[in-house]
């Protein structure tokens, strides 16, 4: 009985700490100080700007990063980030003046790999301009003797575009979907370097 009576107080305890975390700021650019921050029954960021009235608009569904997140002020918005034990991202908003919305500007992701730290590096898009920038990492297990060796990916510069992402749309499946996009990015430059190694080795 007691143990079930602590889980329910630290259940608690966690969603008044998380529904306490908000950011008050000028997000909308009219002098007048807004909120956002994470609903902790519905795991879903929550904004209320003054220039609509302080109607709360909400993202889609966040549950699977909810209990890792934390909101960050930027230079022209907020950030939401979620950090696990070897990886984490983060994304980046700002107030659309025209449109009136909140704007999903840029996504960043990095990871730590394996114990070896295959896989591991960072990426970034910038959504207003398309372009994504990739710093990874493979093992190479055949390197060095076959003791094996960590091998840099030469930095990849290419477009990733995106149709315009909203408060109102941005879920869990967003940066998942842009994690995904990595991954494939990672693996066909993987390929392509490990090629290059190789017929370095028969110069």
């Amino acid at each position: 009985m007691k143990k079930y009576l602590f889980i329910c107080i630290t259940l608690v305890s966690y969603n008044f700490v998380l529904a306490q975390e908000k950011l008050v700021k000028d997000i909308d650019f009219d002098g007048i100080k807004d909120t956002v921050y994470v609903d902790a029954t519905s795991f879903e960021i929550v904004c209320r700007l003054s220039s609509a009235q302080f109607t709360k608009m909400r993202s889609k569904g966040i549950e699977s990063s909810a209990d890792n997140a934390r909101l960050e002020s930027t230079k022209n918005g907020f950030a939401f980030q979620s950090n696990w034990m070897r990886a984490g991202n983060a994304n980046q908003f700002r107030y659309n003046k025209t449109l009136k919305k909140l704007q999903l500007i840029g996504m960043s992701r990095y990871e730590f790999g394996n114990a070896a730290n295959d896989g591991s590096g960072e990426s970034s898009v910038n959504l207003l301009t398309g372009d994504y920038i990739g710093d990874w990492n493979y093992f190479d297990h055949l390197a060095n003797n076959e003791n094996g060796k960590l091998v840099k990916i030469p930095t990849i510069k290419t477009k990733m575009i995106y149709k315009q992402i909203f408060l109102e749309d941005f879920s869990d499946a967003t940066y998942y979907n842009f994690a995904d996009s990595c991954y494939v990015l990672f693996s066909k430059y993987k390929k392509l370097e490990m090629k290059r190694r190789e017929a370095g080795k028969h110069e």
